[in-house]
């Protein structure tokens, strides 16, 4: 889903879309002259691998997201919850990717493995 970044007015503007498991709705609204805010929840099931023992397992996600959205670069430090799309194209569905990204990213246990004290060697 693609919007348009002069379209984004002062007024909230609702999407929704989802994406491998995962919904995101929430709102866009201008909160400056290059700058939109994107206030959302993440929610779905998600298969990721348990770095323990490499069994595929289902995860529920459900988080906020709360971003800020600039059709130029941004001089800005100390925020870095922001995306820049310089083509002045606000792309939702890149968004949602990234956000699925990094938690795959993060290290994951399955509910076997979560807690365990045991010692995990495995031999081939």
């Amino acid at each position: 889903m693609k919007i348009v970044f002069d379209k984004v007015g002062s007024t909230e503007k609702p999407f929704e879309l989802s994406l491998q498991g995962v919904k995101l709705s929430g709102i866009l609204q201008k909160s400056g002259y290059h700058r939109v805010l994107l206030d959302a929840a993440m929610e779905g099931d998600l298969p990721l691998v348990c770095d323990r023992c490499g069994k595929q397992y289902k995860a529920h996600i459900a988080s906020a997201l709360k971003l800020t959205l600039s059709d130029q670069v941004s001089e800005d430090k100390d925020d870095l919850d922001i995306i820049e799309f310089l083509d002045g194209v606000i792309d939702i569905d890149y968004i949602i990717l990234s956000e699925i990204n990094a938690i795959e990213g993060d290290f994951h246990y399955c509910d076997e493995c979560d807690g365990s004290e045991e010692a995990l060697e495995i031999e081939y």
